[in-house]
């Protein structure tokens, strides 16, 4: 059901590759409140997914850019507001990768120019974002900012490596600009701690299975889908979240908060407790 909490509203959707991929569902509940917007990602992201089937079921444009290229984000930018009409409303930014991770690379080995492709990719692009964003006067007062994070930001999982550190940079963006822009323009800035969720990418980190079946013990409510994501996604965009701001949401079914659950404490035992 609709509620057209985006009507009027006009965004860019950064990081839609496939049907799997939260920024994909975020762009289809999107259409469904009423909003419009321009879909982006890199050129090789482009070539490998199936983008343009979204656009055309969004009535949306795609315009290729990659995120770390300041050069290609006032591109996009102005681009999308020429195509949408004016200013922006809301912008979401669902980007991760690293080089280390698809590699192999154990947290203690790190390849430093993957690193440092892994933080300009997944955190220091959110920063661009924004700064070009700022630059151009391209959001609307009290528009809203998304970026899509992890709990891997606070605590240490197996296997997430390098991401881990991006991860913690980009809620730290989020704040650090959230002052900036709520201060000049009432423009919110937040970061949703999603569930891990079977996405291209996060099935890539290995034990994602076995993390998946894990947390979805511990979590009260189970995890949480990339649908219920892209549902929470549309309310931060509405104007029904007009005073939240420099927040990290945990969007989790409650895994953030608890310790551990009987089901798992059982499963580890062996034995009822």
């Amino acid at each position: 059901m609709a509620y057209n909490l985006l009507k009027g509203k006009r965004g860019i959707i950064f990081g839609a590759l496939d049907t799997n991929s939260i920024a994909w569902k975020v762009a289809e509940k999107a259409h469904e409140e009423g909003a419009t917007f321009t879909l982006t990602n890199a050129p090789v992201a482009l070539r490998m997914g199936t983008i343009n089937e979204l656009a055309e079921k969004t009535n949306s444009q795609v315009i290729p850019a990659d995120a770390t290229s300041l050069e290609d984000l006032e591109n996009l930018i102005n681009q999308s507001m020429e195509v949408l009409g004016g200013k922006l409303d809301f912008i979401l930014h669902s980007i991760g990768m690293s080089p280390n991770v698809r590699k192999n690379r154990k947290y203690p080995d790190l390849n430093y120019d993957f690193y440092h492709k892994t933080v300009d990719v997944s955190a220091m692009s959110f920063h661009k974002v924004m700064q070009v964003s700022r630059k151009l006067d391209a959001i609307s007062d009290w528009g809203s900012v998304l970026a899509l994070t992890y709990i891997a930001a606070q605590r240490v999982f197996p296997y997430y490596g390098d991401m881990a550190d991006a991860k913690s940079m980009l809620e730290s963006i989020a704040r650090s600009f959230g002052v900036v822009y709520g201060k000049e323009k009432k423009i919110r800035v937040n970061t949703i701690s999603q569930s891990p969720t079977p996405t291209t990418a996060g099935t890539g980190v290995k034990g994602f299975n076995a993390l998946l079946d894990y947390t979805d013990m511990i979590s009260p409510l189970g995890n949480a889908s990339a649908e219920d994501c892209a549902n929470f996604c549309i309310t931060m965009f509405s104007d029904l979240t007009r005073m939240i701001t420099m927040q990290n949401i945990y969007h989790d079914g409650g895994y953030s908060t608890t310790g551990v659950s009987i089901e798992v404490m059982e499963k580890v035992l062996g034995k009822e407790v």
